[in-house]
């Protein structure tokens, strides 16, 4: 197994857990945080995690925020596959997660690209069904 591998594996393992602190020791202070929705649509309320972000803490904050607006028994996540060339990383899968504020279920497929330098994650991209999302949290 590559190192980047055993990084993402090792990053997949503690999000499972669900620890946004030692989530965060993973990633670099400057890593590199983007989430692909409509510039327009972040920082939102109703979805505060939905927002560019920086290293450590802002990692941090994101798994806080997350939590935060879930229903914790109804979170899922199912990765289909890793796929990893030199320090790079695709993560394929489906999340499923219930909104607090409104009680609604929602299914999301998505890719997440990470780049590996150093035994820390420097760049977090995620691509997902944003529009699943949203509908979940729309007031």
């Amino acid at each position: 197994m590559s190192h980047t591998h055993a990084v993402v594996e090792e990053l997949l393992r503690r999000i499972g857990a669900g620890d946004p602190e030692r989530i965060a020791e993973l990633y670099a202070e400057d890593a590199d945080w983007r989430l692909n929705w409509p510039q327009d649509e972040h920082d939102r309320p109703d979805t505060p995690w939905i927002t560019h972000r920086t290293g450590r803490a802002g990692a941090a904050a994101h798994y806080r925020d997350l939590a935060a607006h879930h229903v914790p028994e109804r979170a899922d996540s199912r990765i289909e596959r890793v796929l990893v060339d030199g320090d790079d990383a695709v993560v394929l899968g489906e999340i499923r997660g219930r909104a607090k504020p409104t009680g609604r279920s929602y299914h999301a497929r998505f890719a997440l690209h990470l780049t590996v330098r150093d035994g820390l994650v420097v760049r977090h991209h995620v691509y997902e069904d944003s529009l699943a999302v949203a509908r979940a949290f729309a007031p």
